[in-house]
């Protein structure tokens, strides 16, 4: 009888412990499958614009023609003021802070700050433009790692006081990028404005138009 009930007790122990296997694979399987469920959404690959002769790369890897044109379309926006630079300028930096890394969100809040205190925002209204013959080329990019360029942007500054023209003057902004894949949502170029690298230099001997960009 002793023997027959130690056999019954192994045989529940054994259903126990495959019931708990039998569970703990279901769990696994269910994770497994919302991450392959989930994660072609969340992939960001990125695809350089000219696909004429075909692209190999890894996934993760940015093309710099991507990281220029993310560099010249967020410093374009967050200088362009169309109205009144006292309003414009705090509305743009609001606006693309899902772009802007912490530290430069903290140097253009102080730099707005900056200018209003030395009354160069009121009635002004801005523009920034590529510079006919600098536009992208390869080296205008400077990888560091696969996670951080910097960015040689050739610009012409145009800035108006009530219409009237008070500045254009050819300058090179030295701009920092850095990967940085937070909302998806909100910045689907997974990338992040990190402000300068260095104090932007003014260029001499430059023709005296805009870009068409």
């Amino acid at each position: 009888m002793s023997n027959l009930k130690s056999q019954l007790h192994e045989k529940d122990r054994h259903i126990r412990t495959a019931q708990f296997f039998a569970i703990l694979f279901f769990i696994v399987i269910l994770v497994l499958s919302f991450v392959i469920y989930t994660f072609p959404s969340r992939l960001n690959v990125h695809v350089p614009p000219d696909m004429r002769a075909g692209s190999q790369r890894p996934w993760w890897e940015v093309p710099t023609s991507n990281v220029y044109a993310f560099a010249y379309q967020i410093f374009q926006q967050l200088n362009r003021w169309n109205v009144n630079g006292e309003e414009d300028y705090e509305k743009n930096i609001a606006a693309l802070k899902p772009f802007l890394t912490p530290n430069c969100e903290a140097f253009l809040q102080q730099d707005y700050k900056d200018r209003l205190r030395h009354n160069e925002l009121r009635d002004r209204t801005r523009g920034v433009y590529e510079i006919v013959g600098r536009g992208f080329s390869e080296d205008k990019v400077t990888i560091y790692s696969k996670d951080s360029w910097g960015v040689n942007l050739d610009l012409s500054v145009d800035e108006y006081f009530q219409d009237e023209p008070v500045k254009r003057v050819f300058t090179r902004f030295p701009i920092s990028i850095i990967r940085m894949d937070i909302d998806s949502q909100k910045n689907p170029w997974g990338l992040g404005f990190n402000c300068y690298t260095s104090i932007p230099q003014r260029l001499e001997g430059v023709e005296n138009t805009k870009g068409n960009k």
